[in-house]
């Protein structure tokens, strides 16, 4: 385990680091997750082992400190991210993240472009969502006040969610857990889809291949994002599949800058 302060009070982020071959490699968690439980068995898959990895917590979330001054927006937690990166030494970094992780790693590339060289995303957030009491994910959290939330609302959710997701959501801050759904269903300005078609580094987007086709495939494919639909799996692809889901980031991983396969890349 280790740690970069990251805000003006101290507040630190914390990974674990797997040592291997640079560049590093970043695994970003979602929403109420903890890149150690959601990345550890992809970290060591035999088509991603090697590399330095680094299992990053987000602000907010796992055995990362919780602050309550924290505006926790998109912009906040990349800013926070770029800093332990910094500390870490890890620049030119490839980042692989998931659901609002994604959303992060998006905004986190475009703001620090020195830090990031390949961004693999993992059904990720890229459009503002509605506000959608009774659900489990962030529309339905950010459809309380945070005083509703903090009064009770987090119980309900915790109802909701399911023993997988609250065995890391329980770890969440719960203003932190509140204000990063806010801020992921209001998204950025321009959004996080705008933001990742103008990106130049390689990139990929995958997704269930229950979900069927995704929404602006074609633009994205256009703009040399690769979108992989991934079999057998639900949003939690990695944990689902975690052979389709090595497969699929292995060959994100080996585009080049535009969007096809490296030379001497071998097909994942």
């Amino acid at each position: 385990m280790r740690s970069a302060a990251v805000t003006a009070n101290g507040d630190r982020i914390r990974w674990v680091e797997l040592p291997g071959e640079e560049p590093a490699r970043v695994y970003v968690h979602g929403l109420g997750a903890a890149s150690p439980a959601y990345f550890t068995a992809s970290a060591v898959h035999p088509l991603l082992a090697g590399r330095r990895s680094l299992l990053v917590d987000l602000l907010g979330h796992g055995h990362s400190d919780r602050p309550e001054d924290f505006s926790y927006t998109l912009e906040a937690h990349a800013d926070a991210l770029a800093a332990a990166l910094t500390e870490a030494g890890a620049e030119g970094a490839e980042l692989i993240a998931h659901s609002m992780g994604g959303s992060v790693a998006i905004v986190l590339a475009a703001r620090h472009p020195h830090l990031v060289s390949r961004l693999v995303l993992v059904d990720a957030n890229l459009d503002p969502l509605p506000r959608v009491p009774g659900t489990s994910g962030s529309s339905g959290i950010a459809s309380y006040t945070e005083e509703e939330f903090l009064a009770g609302g987090w119980a309900e959710v915790r109802d909701r969610v399911g023993a997988h997701w609250w065995s890391t959501m329980r770890l969440a801050g719960r203003t932190a857990l509140h204000r990063s759904a806010v801020q992921l269903v209001a998204g950025t300005e321009p959004t996080m889809r705008e933001l990742l078609l103008e990106l130049t580094i390689p990139r990929g987007f995958l997704l269930p291949e229950a979900d069927g086709p995704l929404p602006g495939a074609d633009a994205l494919r256009e703009a040399g994002v690769a979108v992989l639909p991934v079999p057998d799996c639900g949003h939690n692809i990695m944990l689902d599949n975690p052979d389709g889901f090595a497969r699929a980031a292995a060959r994100v991983l080996a585009l080049d800058g535009d969007g096809h396969a490296a030379a001497g890349a071998g097909a994942a």
